[in-house]
């Protein structure tokens, strides 16, 4: 999972190139293009929620659930490596994630962040 591709451009975003922070140690940014999202919705299947019903009984790490967001998550972040690509950008930084429950058992991840060009400081 260390990059991006997008079709459109025929570019990647490494994943390094991403941050939470405004800055990008050791870059500088030249170019500022915009908020870039990556969104994706997920529900349970009926088979994960009985699975997960079941791994609630014993406690601890509800391992199907984990495993069910984490994909959800890196889906997210893919798609906005993708648009970020799309835009021109070589980073993003200002990272973030959001989650809205739709309706039960269906929620939406969404990454969020600002696409930028960068070159390496001096």
């Amino acid at each position: 999972m260390g990059t991006s591709y997008s079709a459109a451009t025929g570019r990647m975003v490494p994943h390094q190139m991403v941050t939470t922070q405004f800055e990008l140690d050791g870059y500088r940014v030249v170019r500022t293009l915009g908020v870039v999202r990556g969104i994706t919705v997920r529900s349970r299947s009926i088979f994960g929620t009985i699975g997960a019903g079941l791994q609630t009984l014993v406690g601890g790490n509800i391992t199907l659930l984990t495993n069910l967001c984490e994909k959800t998550r890196a889906e997210a972040f893919d798609l906005m490596l993708e648009h970020a690509a799309e835009l021109g950008a070589n980073a993003v930084v200002g990272a973030r994630y959001d989650a809205t429950e739709i309706m039960q058992g269906v929620t939406e991840v969404l990454a969020y962040g600002t696409a930028v060009v960068v070159e390496p400081g001096k």
